[in-house]
């Protein structure tokens, strides 16, 4: 289904690259190192801004299916990473350096979003989802709507294409943190103005371009790593194997037996040809040269009821010490939080050096705030 929308692109300017005359810390290709934090400008912060026009433009509804080339930098929604192609993936995490080193540096004058509003659906409730988008998008000039809920009460009180509806004639932009996949894809058929997948049952992907962003800052590129995952083969999980659907690296997933990722997902990903993709119920023998070992909760919201079956069952999947030990001196921790600090992980591991959850954590917001300036023709 075809949308038209109103926004703003950015012209062509010898600063439509932020940080272009920057160090050689910045990244502008997929094997270059991306900046960190204490990034050092070459030009002021007022120099760093882009020029914007304003331009109506038309994009194609995208679904679970392939999509054509030409289309993958064009869609309306980010409801999928392996929606997009590796050129456009780069040019958002490099986005999203961009304007995270402007707003470490003070400046406050960047305001692309300014007069512009995003509501917020929230069937989930979550401490990174909220904040990283609502003071993303202020910092960026714009006003966010939280819906909770018992706001909106969604496939309840009012159908999802209703609600797609009547939000899109109010906002600019929708995010949406809920629990059934189709709910998203309904809002993002329904929708005439961009919809972020904030989470869903099926996928975190704004969660999992952040984990990229962290990579590429830390280890200075994210194509030919070693990713090693531990734990429940979950949304997580999932998403990890759609970017490796897309961009070049060697994804390990280790679980227990009868907790394995969707298959359809480990195919499209495997078929796909990109990626190395493995997944095994042996944690110690995956770990073994990883640049980075992940976790996340053994029971996910809406499986608590399971948590104490989940760990029994999850025995010898905890990353501690020896595991980490294992990967080598040189691999680092991610945990996608909130940690079950003694259960998955031992806080002996989330508060060690290597680890750097919440550089993460940090990067939920910056890595999200690319995204709805590329939705958004930024």
């Amino acid at each position: 289904m075809a949308a038209i929308s109103s926004h703003c692109v950015s012209n062509p300017s010898p600063h439509s690259s932020l940080l272009s005359s920057a160090s050689s810390s910045t990244f502008f290709g997929d094997n270059s190192c991306l900046p960190g934090v204490s990034l050092a400008f070459t030009a002021s912060p007022r120099s760093l801004r882009l020029r914007l026009s304003c331009q109506a433009s038309s994009a194609t509804f995208p679904t679970p299916s392939p999509v054509h080339a030409k289309e993958k930098s064009e869609l309306k929604d980010f409801l999928h990473i392996s929606d997009f192609d590796k050129a456009t993936i780069m040019k958002i995490l490099n986005r999203a350096s961009e304007v995270k080193a402007l707003i470490k540096s003070g400046e406050r004058t960047y305001l692309p979003f300014k007069g512009q509003t995003m509501a917020m659906i929230f069937t989930k409730p979550s401490m990174r989802t909220r904040v990283s988008f609502e003071t993303g998008f202020s910092l960026l000039g714009g006003h966010a709507i939280y819906l909770g809920p018992d706001d909106i009460q969604m496939g309840k009180r009012e159908e999802t294409r209703d609600v797609a509806r009547v939000l899109s004639r109010y906002n600019d932009i929708i995010m949406a943190r809920v629990f059934a996949h189709q709910d998203i894809l309904d809002l993002a058929k329904y929708s005439s103005v961009p919809v972020v997948n904030g989470l869903t049952d099926y996928n975190h992907p704004c969660q999992i371009m952040a984990d990229a962003l962290t990579m590429i800052e830390h280890i200075g590129q994210l194509e030919g790593t070693k990713v090693i995952y531990v734990g429940d083969g979950n949304n997580i999980v999932h998403s990890w194997l759609l970017l490796a659907s897309v961009i070049p690296f060697h994804f390990v997933c280790a679980c227990p037996k009868g907790f394995e990722p969707d298959e359809k997902t480990v195919e499209k990903a495997r078929l796909a040809g990109v990626s190395k993709i493995e997944i095994t119920n042996d944690p110690k023998e995956a770990v073994r040269g990883a640049d980075v070992v992940y976790s996340d909760v053994w029971a996910s919201m809406g499986q608590k009821e399971e948590a104490a079956y989940r760990r029994q069952v999850f025995q010898g999947f905890q990353v501690d010490e020896a595991l980490m030990k294992l990967a080598g001196p040189k691999a680092y921790f991610m945990h996608c939080l909130p940690a079950e600090r003694g259960v998955e992980v031992t806080d002996g591991v989330i508060e060690a050096p290597n680890s750097i959850v919440f550089p993460q954590a940090e990067n939920r917001m910056h890595a999200q705030n690319a995204i709805m300036l590329h939705l958004l023709g930024f």
